[in-house]
């Protein structure tokens, strides 16, 4: 008798454990957004002038991640975001200082959504031009 109920438990334990896969595949576990870098978005981005000295440019974007020790004039800002869900996504800004002062910005900008027609896809990587301070140009 014992034999028997020892052949049971053992026999629907393999049953038990051969369903396991689907029984997971019905759980959705959760799954946290890693959001990684620094995130500049357009407004951030609108508030920089040409000739804009390092600190000032530091105040706006705050501190970059990346720092060149080769090349000085050049700052990176890289942002990266995992969703839980979802197609990860990643930005890279950099800004490029001439004679200490702010002259470009380069790298993954969006477009505002006014200016792109419906349907059409633009590139994300572009120069931005960067208005001079108000009253020179």
């Amino acid at each position: 008798m014992r034999s028997y109920l020892a052949a049971t438990l053992v026999a629907s334990g393999l049953l038990a454990g051969c369903s396991f896969d689907s029984a997971v595949g019905m759980v959705n576990p959760y799954r946290i957004d890693v959001r990684q870098g620094n995130y500049v978005d357009q407004e951030m981005l609108s508030q920089l002038r040409r000739g804009m000295s390092r600190d000032q440019v530091r105040f706006v974007l705050g501190s970059p991640l990346v720092v060149d020790m080769f090349r000085d004039d050049r700052w990176d800002y890289v942002y990266h975001h995992r969703p839980g869900r979802g197609q990860p996504e990643q930005r890279v800004i950099s800004v490029f200082f001439v004679d200490e002062v702010l002259d470009r910005i380069e790298g993954d900008v969006e477009v505002a959504a006014d200016a792109t027609s419906a349907g059409e896809v633009q590139p994300r990587t572009r120069v931005v031009e960067v208005p001079g301070p108000a009253g020179r140009d």
